[in-house]
């Protein structure tokens, strides 16, 4: 099993439609570590018109079906938040862009 721990940074904001719940609007993962496994312990026998191969089962069989070697987890080390405040509409502007 290859993890892959990362980090999750959430950006959060509040509408006028629902003031009382904040909701992400920009999430942000950064791999922090990998950790590989071994070779694929059962690996797959293809073939195309005249020519077979021998491939990892990552490659051709749904992910329920892998070996452990080829299934991949995510692990999430951190989980953090920034709120950014209520996002409302914008006051009204005139012509030279300036609020009133």
């Amino acid at each position: 099993m290859t993890a892959v721990q990362v980090d999750v940074h959430h950006h959060t904001h509040t509408c006028p439609a629902n003031p009382a719940e904040p909701h992400p609007y920009d999430t942000r993962r950064t791999i922090v570590a990998i950790a590989p496994s071994g070779t694929c312990r059962n690996p797959v026998t293809v073939s195309c018109g005249g020519t077979t191969a021998v491939i990892d089962c990552r490659r051709h069989v749904p992910r329920e079906q892998r070996c452990p070697a080829c299934r991949i987890t995510v692990i999430e080390r951190t989980v953090t938040f920034t709120h950014t405040g209520h996002h409302g509409p914008q006051p009204p502007t005139d012509n030279t862009g300036i609020a009133a």
